[in-house]
């Protein structure tokens, strides 16, 4: 004989049913805080950024992943994402060093990233002659290194000449000068970095498009503390250029498993 089910008792369905939808929704309450922590850590902490051209060959190279600390120079609105005109300055501010990699947002658009090493800090004088960095009057000291592989001007694989630079202050970093001392950026006027700005070079001196260059030629010019994003840490994926990151059955080849995990200096 078949057991009614009498007043009060609870159908195994709907209890499995009320399982099914708690499931569901602590799934729902997973990915909700798991978005959450992302935003945190990528508006707070850290942020991925590619390296798509070669201007700061041959400390980054095209094809290099990085993180940038956000928390490094304080906060502004270019800190976040989309910029929001949600308040003026830094907050929590410090300042960039002399040497540091950094990520900025291009002035004159207040848009585009830029990366780009500091060379001149508020109040300095800045020249190039002849090929050779001149800051306020005095020449930073180079010496030779061995020569490296990277496309001259007309796109070419060429090896070309590479030094050690150092900077006032002690920070020593590699550069090269593709087109040798002449090339077009290798003579300059005299740039006076005025108050809250800085002066950003790239480390591949001929093919840099940087603060040598004025916005209304189309270049970065001096860039204000508030567009300063955040400095470049670490890489922490390295790909060669023409290469794609997804493409993963080419990583055991395509991948420069040397870079990865190296800091940015």
């Amino acid at each position: 004989m078949t057991e009614p089910v009498g007043l009060g008792s609870k159908p195994v369905t709907s209890s499995k049913k009320r399982a099914d939808e708690g499931g569901i929704g602590e799934t729902i309450k997973v990915i909700v805080q798991a978005l959450l922590i992302a935003v945190v850590v990528r508006t707070i902490l850290f942020q991925p950024f590619n390296i798509p051209s070669g201007s700061l060959i041959p400390t980054l190279l095209i094809g290099d992943y990085l993180f940038v600390s956000k928390y490094s120079y304080g906060y502004s609105k270019f800190s976040i994402p989309f910029s929001p005109n949600v308040f003026s300055g830094r907050i929590l501010g410090s300042e960039p060093k002399r040497g540091d990699i950094a990520v900025f947002k291009l002035p004159r658009d207040g848009e585009t990233d830029y990366i780009k090493r500091v060379i001149g800090m508020p109040g300095d004088k800045v020249q190039m002659i002849a090929g050779r960095l001149y800051i306020n009057g005095q020449m930073a000291p180079r010496e030779a290194a061995p020569k490296v592989r990277t496309k001259n001007a007309f796109g070419h694989d060429a090896e070309v000449p590479t030094y050690y630079e150092t900077l006032p202050g002690g920070v020593k970093h590699l550069l090269i000068e593709r087109d040798g001392d002449t090339g077009f950026f290798d003579n300059t006027k005299v740039f006076e970095v005025p108050p809250g700005h800085y002066f950003m070079m790239g480390d591949n001196r001929d093919n840099s498009t940087d603060s040598r260059v004025g916005p209304e030629e189309g270049g970065v010019g001096f860039v204000p503390f508030e567009n300063f994003v955040g400095r470049a840490e670490i890489i922490f994926f390295s790909i060669e250029e023409g290469e794609s990151a997804w493409q993963i059955w080419k990583w055991p080849t395509a991948v420069r498993w040397s870079r990865i995990f190296q800091p940015v200096r």
